[in-house]
């Protein structure tokens, strides 16, 4: 079966919950689980992600379901922060982030640190942690410095991230503009611990059902899987998949999803996403979201960063920056194609839900 340009997108806005889908997806653990990962190394970024696809929620709503542990920000992936499902954050980051880890003692030799210093750190935050403790990062910092442990430059980073990737520490929500560290084992008494190849069909399933449809190479490369365990995984999970051609390329996608086919994007359906939403993340090839002409204003100079996006009918149409104040959010829009009249009022309709979110009386700017 192939697949039109508008039937990839209309998926894709279903698939990772950026349309109503009753009876599913009604709080943030209910989101992440269903996405499997979502990136968190902005946190703001990350909570806008759960406001999008929870229009009654607030950037409070959404920190307390943190608090209820419905989702926690841990290394699962790619060296990455990103929300997971509070139960599989332990087996996620030893399936996926296995990898990163194999590396670590490289990039120690580059910092000036050893391995033992490293199992040092394990065994000082650990003990600092122990019985429910919680700690800004700062905090953690200070107390390995208090044990003669060098944090300074990238140092203390890295073996917060070691720490995290070992599976001792997860990132709970901050202590004020801080992240704050707990133990993972104390913050999830209860995890899941599937077997391997139950592992890698779950991840499958939840990165297709999420992002679908899309190929093999792209699950690899978001997961940071081997070929061969993308393909296990796959293989695993086959029996909720349906394989589609899309220009001509395998993909997969929910076979559920399919099955329902999903109403076309009317044109004057506009959302408003964060800079690292799953929308543009997932994906390696993302010519059906954003025109080729646009990237380089998406990402200014290649380097990762992407900036909020305006998504109209299911196309990046424009980006935007916000400015907090006491009371308002200053959004500034910068179109990327023709937006005058009818266009800009539904831009500015759309900023109203993000507005209700942070709390604060929108004030939107054009060029």
């Amino acid at each position: 079966m192939e697949l039109s340009p508008r039937q990839v997108l209309d998926l894709r806005m279903t698939s990772l919950l950026l349309r109503p889908s009753p009876g599913r997806a009604t709080s943030v653990a209910e989101v992440v689980t269903w996405l499997g990962a979502m990136q968190a190394q902005d946190l703001a970024s990350g909570l806008w992600s759960f406001g999008a696809r929870l229009p009654e929620y607030t950037a409070a709503d959404v920190t307390a379901a943190l608090e209820r542990r419905e989702a926690l920000r841990t290394w699962p992936m790619r060296g990455t922060i990103h929300f997971v499902p509070s139960r599989d954050a332990r087996w996620m980051v030893e399936l996926m982030g296995v990898r990163l880890l194999n590396g670590a003692a490289r990039r120690r030799e580059q910092l000036g640190l050893s391995e033992e210093t490293a199992v040092q750190a394990m065994e000082v935050l650990g003990a600092a942690l122990a019985g429910g403790g919680r700690l800004s990062r700062s905090e953690c910092l200070a107390v390995l410095t208090e044990k003669g442990i060098d944090t300074s430059g990238q140092r203390g980073y890295h073996l917060l991230w070691y720490a995290s990737q070992r599976g001792l520490l997860c990132i709970a929500p901050n202590i004020g503009n801080e992240q704050s560290f707990v133990l993972l084992d104390e913050w999830v008494p209860d995890p899941h611990r599937p077997e391997r190849d139950e592992a890698l069909g779950t991840i499958a399933l939840r990165y297709f059902r999420g992002r679908g449809p899309t190929t093999r190479q792209d699950f690899a490369g978001w997961a940071g899987l081997t070929a061969t365990d993308a393909k296990r995984g796959i293989a695993v999970a086959s029996d909720a998949l349906a394989q589609v051609t899309v220009d001509g390329v395998e993909t997969y996608v929910d076979a559920a999803l399919l099955d329902t086919a999903p109403p076309p994007a009317a044109d004057d359906e506009v959302l408003v996403l964060p800079g690292f939403d799953e929308y543009l993340l997932g994906y390696k090839d993302r010519s059906h979201m954003v025109a080729d002409e646009h990237k380089a204003a998406i990402i200014p100079g290649n380097n990762g960063v992407f900036q909020s996006t305006v998504v109209r009918a299911g196309r990046v149409v424009a980006t935007w920056k916000r400015t907090l104040t006491k009371n308002l959010v200053r959004i500034a829009v910068q179109p990327l194609v023709p937006l005058h009249g009818s266009d800009r009022a539904e831009v500015e309709r759309a900023f109203e839900q993000y507005a209700r979110f942070v709390e604060r009386t929108p004030e939107v700017r054009w060029p």
